[in-house]
C-alpha cells in the first residue's frame, strides 16, 4: 500500500547534521525531518509493534553508548524487536494515511486491499466478515489489538467485532504464513494486528487535535457518527488517555421473500485507551465494548433449509494491561487481559416459536510474560503465555452440572466448555552486518482432549544486499485448537464432530524486496502443507438428507505467489499487487467444500492515489507550492473464487470472477474534511459466499470536523 505524505504537518528540513542526541532539535518541540536521512514509504514492518524510537543497531559497531542512529525504526516480525534494516520476516502494513484515504466503510472492506487477505462480507459495513489469509479459512488466523489475541473461540465468524473506531487506529499489520512461535496458538497461516494510537490524541489531515467530530450517510439508509476527545491532563505529565464512541445504521440493501428488511445494521462502539510512562516503567491499558444486531440474510442456509430471514446480536467487551519493565540490558512486557463475547442467534428473525433461540458467551482470561535481553551473541527471547477459554451456551458443549441464567430472559445455559492453553517460547535472533537469523520454538499444551506438549519451531532468515535489495527465506510451523462451533454446532443442516483433532502446519517461504526513490517492488513464493485441516462440507449425492458435516481432511497442500508495486511519481502513487493461490486436495464426485477449498485462486488490486490541485499545477508547470486540498483516491479489485455453491433449487454452481471499483473524493482543510465515497461503483452484481448477495452500488457522503 501506498503511504501519502501529503497530510503531514509542515516540517523543519536541515541539510546537515551531526551524530549526536543534541543533533535531533528535540528543544523545537517539532517535527525535524533530516533530507539526507530521507526513508521511503514503509511498506514491510512488524506484525506486534512499530516504534520510531531511536535505537542502538550493532552496539559492537557503536564508538560511544550514547551514539544513536536518527530516528531508526524498531521493528518485530519476531518476539523480540529489531530495526526495521535487521528484521528478518515481511509484513504488510496499512499505514494511518491508507486507512484515512481509503474509500471504505470499515476495517474489514480496508483489509481486502492487502493481497494475501481473503475478505468474505456475508453483512455490509463490517457487521460480519470471514477473514483468512493464504487460502486459508476465518478459524486460521489470530486477531490481535495491540498486540493482545480478541479472537473468539466460539467461532471465527465474530473475529472482527472490534470496540476501535477508525480515529483510534494508527496502522493494521498483516503477517502471512504460520506465526506460532510469535503469538501462539490460533496462527495457522498468519495474524492481523491492530494497533492503536501511541499518542492517543485525534489528527487532523494536517495536525493534531483535541476533538474530532465525523458524521456520514449515504444510499441504503446508512448514517454513521462517531466522535474522539483526548482527555485531560492532554500532553503535560506522564499520563494521556482518549475516549472515542460511534453509532451506525442502515436498512440493508435486499429483502426476503415476505417483503421485510434482511440485511438491516444497527450497532455501536465505545473505546478507552491510555497510557503511564516514567523512567523505566511504561503502562498501557484499554477497555472496549462493540454491540450489534444485523439481519443475516440468508447467511446460514442450505438447500435444506432455505430460511432468508435470520438475525443475530452480538455484544463483545475487552480490556487489557500492558507493562514494559526496562531493567539494564533485560526488557519485561507482562500482559494480562479479559475478553468476553455473547451471541444471540434467531435462525427465524422475532420468531422464537419456530426455532429457539441460540445463545452463547465465552469468557477468555489471559496472562502473559515477554521478555528479551541483549548479550555478546545477539538477542534472546522469552517468555510464556495462560489462555483460559470458558463457554456456557444453549446449544453447544457437554451437559453443565449447574444451569446458568442468561440474562434478559427465562433460559439457561445447559452447556458449555473449558479449556486452558499453556504455552512457552524460546527465540535467539543472531545479529550480523548484512544477515540476520531469528530461529525458536513455542512448546503448546492444550486441556481440551488431553493433548501432550508438544514443540514447534520456526526460524527466518535476511540478507542484505547493498541499500537497495533484501532477500529473505523462512520455515514456521504452527497449530489451530476446532473453534467450539465446529465441534458441537448441529442445528438445521449442521453435523458437527466433538473428536476433531487440531490442525497442523508447515509452511516454506522464500522472497525478495528491492527499494529505491520512487519504487518499491516485492515477490514471495510460499508452500503450505496442512495436516488434519478442518472444513464443513456437504455429500450432494444425499439428496433431502445432505447436511454440512465438520471434518478433519488429511492433507492440504498449497502454493502460492504474491507480487506487489508502489511507485511515486509527479506527486502520486500507484500500486499494483497480485496473489496466486493453488490447492491439491481432491473431493468426491458430489462433495461440496463450504470453507478450505472456495480459496481465491487470483486477486489483483491496484490503488492510485492523486493530490488533484498539486497535480494540476505541475501539469501546467505552476512553480508555486499549491496545497493538496482535493485528493483522489480510487481502486479496482479483482478476485477469482475457487469452489462452487448449491442454490436452493439444489443446482451446484462455480463461483465467477469480478471486478469491482472503488473511489474517494475529500477536500481537506485543517478544521475540517469533506469526502464523498463510492463502492461498487459500476454496480457489478457478484457472490463472493454461496446463497448471499452482495450489495451494488453504495454513494456515502461525510464530514470529519476537528477542534
Amino acid at each position: 500500500m501506498y503511504k501519502p505524505l501529503f497530510n503531514k504537518r509542515r516540517v523543519l528540513v536541515f541539510h546537515q547534521f551531526g551524530n549526536k542526541g543534541w543533533s535531533l532539535f528535540s528543544c523545537l518541540g517539532r517535527e525535524v525531518v533530516c533530507s539526507v536521512l530521507s526513508v521511503s514509504t514503509l511498506t514491510y514492518a512488524s506484525a506486534e509493534s512499530v516504534s520510531t524510537h531511536p535505537v542502538v543497531t550493532d552496539s559492537a559497531a557503536v564508538s560511544t553508548p550514547r551514539e544513536l542512529l536518527l530516528d531508526e525504526v524498531s521493528v518485530t516480525g519476531s518476539r523480540a524487536p529489531l530495526t526495521r534494516s535487521q528484521a528478518a520476516r515481511m509484513v504488510t502494513v496499512l499505514e494511518r494515511a491508507d486507512i484515512q484515504q481509503a474509500p471504505v466503510q470499515s476495517i474489514n472492506d480496508l483489509l481486502k486491499l492487502a493481497v494475501g487477505v481473503d475478505v468474505r462480507q456475508r453483512s455490509p459495513i463490517g457487521a460480519q466478515t470471514d477473514i483468512s489469509v493464504r487460502g486459508g479459512t476465518q478459524e486460521q488466523i489470530i486477531v490481535l489489538l495491540n498486540g493482545i489475541n480478541i479472537c473468539d473461540p466460539q467461532t471465527g465468524h465474530n473475529t472482527l467485532d472490534l470496540p476501535c473506531d477508525f480515529s483510534d487506529i494508527q496502522r493494521i499489520e498483516v503477517l502471512e504464513g504460520p506465526a506460532a512461535r510469535i503469538y501462539g496458538t490460533s496462527s495457522l497461516v498468519g495474524a492481523i494486528n491492530i494497533v492503536t494510537k501511541d499518542d492517543p490524541s485525534p489528527a487532523s489531515p494536517e495536525g493534531e487535535e483535541l476533538l474530532l467530530l465525523r458524521a456520514e450517510g449515504g444510499s441504503h439508509g446508512y448514517a454513521n457518527a462517531a466522535a474522539r476527545i483526548l482527555l485531560p491532563p492532554y500532553r503535560e505529565g506522564r499520563v494521556g488517555s482518549s475516549l472515542s464512541a460511534s453509532y451506525a445504521r442502515s436498512d440493508g440493501y435486499s429483502r426476503s421473500k415476505a417483503g421485510s428488511l434482511n440485511s438491516d445494521y444497527s450497532g455501536a462502539k465505545a473505546f478507552y485507551q491510555g497510557h503511564y510512562a516514567a523512567n523505566a516503567l511504561s503502562l498501557n491499558w484499554h477497555f472496549g465494548i462493540a454491540d450489534k444486531g444485523w439481519g443475516s440474510s440468508t447467511a446460514y442456509a442450505s438447500p435444506k433449509w432455505q430460511a432468508d430471514d435470520q438475525y443475530e446480536h452480538t455484544t463483545k467487551l475487552t480490556a487489557a494491561l500492558q507493562a514494559n519493565v526496562q531493567s539494564g540490558a533485560v526488557s519485561l512486557h507482562p500482559t494480562v487481559y479479559w475478553n468476553q463475547h455473547q451471541d444471540r442467534y434467531e435462525g427465524y428473525r422475532n420468531r422464537p416459536d419456530l426455532m429457539p433461540y441460540n445463545y452463547n458467551r465465552t469468557d477468555v482470561f489471559g496472562l502473559q510474560l515477554n521478555s528479551h535481553f541483549d548479550w555478546s551473541l545477539g538477542r534472546t527471547a522469552l517468555g510464556a503465555e495462560l489462555r483460559n477459554e470458558n463457554l456456557v451456551s444453549g446449544n453447544l458443549g457437554e451437559p453443565l452440572t449447574r444451569p446458568h441464567a442468561i440474562y434478559g430472559t427465562d433460559r439457561d445455559y445447559t452447556l458449555g466448555l473449558n479449556r486452558t492453553n499453556i504455552s512457552a517460547y524460546a527465540e535467539h535472533n543472531v545479529l550480523l552486518q548484512n544477515l540476520t537469523v531469528s530461529a525458536g520454538f513455542v512448546v503448546v499444551k492444550n486441556t481440551w482432549a488431553d493433548m501432550n506438549p508438544t514443540i514447534y519451531p520456526g526460524i527466518d532468515a535476511s540478507l542484505r544486499l547493498g541499500s537497495h535489495w533484501k532477500l529473505h527465506a523462512s520455515y514456521n510451523t504452527s497449530l489451530r485448537m476446532p473453534s467450539f462451533t465446529e465441534m458441537y454446532y448441529k442445528l438445521q443442516g449442521y453435523k458437527a464432530d466433538p473428536h476433531l483433532k487440531p490442525e497442523e502446519m508447515r509452511a516454506l517461504e522464500l522472497g525478495a524486496n528491492c527499494q529505491f526513490s520512487i519504487l518499491n517492488c516485492q515477490l514471495s513464493l510460499w508452500h503450505h502443507h496442512g495436516r488434519n485441516m478442518i472444513d464443513w462440507i456437504m455429500d450432494t449425492r444425499q439428496g433431502d438428507e445432505a447436511a454440512w458435516q465438520s471434518v478433519n481432511h488429511t492433507r492440504l497442500n498449497s502454493i502460492g505467489l504474491e507480487t506487489s508495486a508502489q511507485l511515486s511519481i509527479l506527486n502520486s502513487q500507484l500500486s499494483i499487487s497480485y496473489s496466486y493461490i493453488h490447492q491439491e486436495k481432491d473431493l468426491e464426485p458430489g462433495i461440496v467444500s463450504q470453507y478450505a477449498l472456495e480459496y481465491l485462486r487470483h486477486k489483483l488490486v491496484a490503488n492510485i492515489h492523486i493530490p488533484l490541485l498539486r497535480q494540476y499545477a505541475v501539469l501546467r508547470r505552476c512553480r508555486s507550492q499549491i496545497p493538496s486540498r482535493l485528493t483522489l483516491d480510487a481502486t479496482l479489485r479483482y478476485q477469482d473464487r475457487a469452489g462452487q455453491y448449491t442454490d436452493f433449487d439444489g443446482s451446484v454452481n462455480d463461483y465467477r470472477p469480478y471486478a469491482l471499483v472503488d473511489a474517494r473524493l475529500s477536500w481537506q482543510q485543517r478544521a475540517y474534511e469533506l469526502y464523498l465515497k463510492a463502492n461498487n461503483l459500476l454496480n457489478t452484481s457478484y457472490r463472493d459466499y454461496g446463497l448471499v448477495p452482495q450489495p451494488g452500488r453504495w454513494i456515502i457522503a461525510g464530514l470529519s470536523i476537528y477542534i
